[in-house]
């Protein structure tokens, strides 16, 4: 994401013809969107970093639907020693 929004900053100061990047070649501008999609392309599903931060915020919320649920039974909040 941090590509994609360097790339749309860079793209905006060389159309409105703003600071150095004016004078940069469209290339140099370009650049951040080709890392952007090498990142998504390769990059993730190669370590599936998308797919293990998905498994952890579910794994997440799902505790924390269960504590809720326990308290609202009113069994406390987490059992001890799990």
């Amino acid at each position: 994401m941090v590509f994609v929004l360097l790339g749309l900053l860079l793209l905006v100061l060389k159309l409105l013809h703003v600071g150095p990047v004016a004078a940069w070649s469209w290339w140099w501008v370009l650049v951040p969107f080709a890392l952007a999609f090498v990142w998504w392309e390769i990059v993730d599903p190669m370590f599936n970093i998308s797919q293990k931060r998905a498994m952890d915020d579910m794994a997440r919320r799902q505790k924390e639907r269960r504590e809720k649920f326990r308290r609202s039974l009113g069994l406390g909040g987490t059992r001890r020693g799990k």
